[in-house]
């Protein structure tokens, strides 16, 4: 079998496992790898500094599979009509995150089949799948297949597609005809996507700065509290963020997912306040398998608390002083943010008790910033 007949069967086999983007590039040096080097130079990265670390690695696909000729990626559309928000209306959930698959076992498994194409065909060949976790710039691979540009946001996006598609790939020995790159960007003069971001996260068309960015605040920023200037910001996103996105012209006619397990499934996600009174056992049980489990309960209860302060709603003030109670200060800090968001006789007496018992500097800060914040909080 020609190499030229192995591709093609990898293609039409790719589109039957439910992938609606497949395209082929040559291993080689990334294109974006020295502006990589430079956005990691510059701190845009933040507290990922597993980037940093692997940073060599990224140099070429060889750091993942050695012997590396080719790369088959593949897009898998995640995309779905349907609200972000939770159960209850309170706080959204970006769209790759609401389903009740994790995307990495989805796409991990249909790569293991597509591989096994591969192998029958060339038997004795070399292969690894990758799914969003090895050192390689996938989205430059990406373009190089012929899948899509980069976008003003970063993100890769196909003229049928949109932006809403996950990336995943097979490295793997064999020598097989690449797909011509894409390069032109449709992106014009449109800024919308910048223009869109409430935290300012764009540094410039095509850089983004991801201490500023409201995914890798809520996902990425981890035994950490958000940034006081970033919080309302974050306006109601408890997990993810997809305003880029959802502004972006090309996502105007993207089509539902036909992947069952990508499609929402929140029920599990009573409301964002749920995250401040569930235990950590409670948590494990629940969220195992969900991407709730990066940012852990101690994440996604901080993130729950800045929302639900952002909502100025009183009614969530009794779950924000049982945030005040948590075992973790990060909760602790974020609820006595959140309760001088909604300053007044009930939440100033939970704030004083707390106060006589904290012994931690940075939630005593957080409290005694929340008492005197009713003043400044009214000139917003």
């Amino acid at each position: 079998m020609t190499a030229a007949e192995i591709a093609s069967q990898i293609k039409d086999k790719a589109n039957q496992l439910g992938f609606s983007l497949v395209g082929i590039a040559p291993a080689a040096r990334p294109d974006t790898i020295d502006f990589l080097h430079q956005w990691l130079s510059d701190g845009h990265a933040g507290e990922m500094g597993y980037m940093a670390r692997r940073k060599d690695a990224y140099g070429h696909p060889r750091g993942v599979l050695p012997d590396v000729s080719s790369l088959i990626l593949v897009g898998l559309n995640y995309f779905h009509g349907e609200s972000n928000s939770t159960g209850t209306g309170v706080g959204r959930i970006a769209k790759y995150a609401a389903g009740s698959a994790d995307y990495h076992d989805l796409i991990r498994s249909k790569l293991k089949s597509l591989a096994a194409v591969l192998h029958e065909a060339s038997p004795g060949c070399r292969s690894r799948v990758i799914v969003d976790t090895a050192p390689l710039l996938e989205r430059d691979f990406a373009r190089i297949a012929g899948l899509g540009w980069f976008g003003k946001n970063t993100m890769l996006i196909n003229k049928q597609e949109g932006s809403y598609f996950f990336l995943g790939g097979i490295l793997t020995d064999v020598e097989l005809p690449p797909d011509q790159p894409h390069l032109t960007d449709h992106c014009g003069t449109c800024t919308r996507c910048l223009e869109a971001c409430p935290t300012d996260a764009f540094e410039a068309p095509y850089e983004l700065n991801a201490r500023k960015c409201i995914s890798y605040l809520t996902i990425e920023l981890r035994g950490q509290p958000i940034p006081a200037p970033l919080r309302s910001g974050m306006e109601d996103w408890l997990f993810g963020c997809d305003i880029c996105q959802d502004v972006c012209p090309w996502n105007r006619k993207a089509t539902n997912t036909e992947e069952s397990g990508l499609l929402p499934d929140i029920s599990s996600v009573r409301d964002a306040a749920s995250f401040l009174l569930i235990t950590e056992e409670e948590f494990k049980s629940r969220y195992k398998r969900t991407p709730f489990s990066r940012p852990n309960r101690e994440g996604m209860a901080r993130n729950a608390a800045i929302i639900l302060g952002n909502s100025g709603d009183e009614k969530w003030i009794s779950a924000l002083n049982a945030g005040l109670q948590d075992s973790s200060y990060l909760v602790r800090g974020a609820s006595a943010w959140a309760l001088g968001r909604m300053l007044n006789e009930q939440t100033r007496k939970f704030l004083l008790a707390r106060r006589t018992a904290e012994a931690d500097a940075s939630v005593l800060a957080e409290i005694d910033s929340a008492l005197g914040s009713q003043e400044e909080h009214e000139k917003e």
